[in-house]
């Protein structure tokens, strides 16, 4: 009986963005096909790294979308390191916050905020196509998680604004302190346009309901949140 003939699976990378290689590795994992079909185990070894490239490619994909809506914020400050943002918080009112790049490879963003005891850094947390917020082991089941990050800033704006505390903050010298977040810093001076989206987003329920042209409509509906 003839030997049957090898099973060969190729894989194909394709380079992500410079802003989320260090984070995914650079490049995905693709089958593209395989030799023989009598082999099952090799078919379902191609099948286990089809899936595992399919959820790395909606991980890019939901990565990609968050960095587009923080793009819009003016508070993402990019590749600012913990000392520099220390230095732009440090004459700030407690509550006033950024958002940056986080410097440690298994993150990719970082909340850097003013408290009672001066500037403190939060680390957000990516996993399983959700973002939230990093903390202690026994808290970490309790916090929520979110599709978007503007969308996990904004709901602990919200909560410190009402009077809550936005998140279990890293000990200072005297024990735990108040993380709050009720500032944003800008990096730069945002639009008059961008400011009232802000406001009427806080105001107003349905946007689609509004008395107003459906091309503005369209420009609150583009970044829908209030922070």
């Amino acid at each position: 009986m003839a030997p049957k003939p090898p099973v060969s699976v190729f894989f194909c990378s394709r380079s992500l963005p410079t802003n989320l290689s260090r984070f995914f590795g650079g490049f995905l994992i693709c089958p593209m096909t395989c030799q023989s079909s009598e082999s099952q185990e090799a078919i379902e070894d191609a099948r286990g790294a089809d899936d595992g490239a399919r959820t790395e490619e909606s991980d890019e994909s939901r990565v990609a979308s968050a960095m587009k809506e923080l793009r819009k914020t003016g508070w993402y400050w990019g590749g600012l390191t913990a000392n520099e943002a220390k230095e732009i918080l440090q004459n700030s009112s407690e509550g006033s916050f950024l958002l940056r790049d986080s410097s440690q490879r298994d993150f990719l963003f970082t909340i850097s905020a003013m408290t009672s005891a001066g500037p403190t850094n939060l680390r957000i947390e990516f996993r399983h196509g959700k973002f939230k917020l990093d903390s202690v082991v026994l808290v970490k089941p309790k916090l929520k998680q979110f599709d978007s990050v503007v969308h996990l800033v904004e709901h602990y704006v919200q909560l410190s604004r009402s009077g809550g505390r936005a998140a279990p903050a890293p000990p200072g010298p005297n024990g735990t302190i108040q993380l709050l977040l009720t500032r944003p810093v800008y990096a730069a001076v945002p639009s008059l346009q961008h400011l009232c989206r802000i406001s009427i987003n806080r105001s107003a329920r349905q946007v689609q309901d509004l008395p107003i042209p459906n091309r503005l409509k369209d420009y609150l509906t583009d970044y829908a949140y209030n922070v």
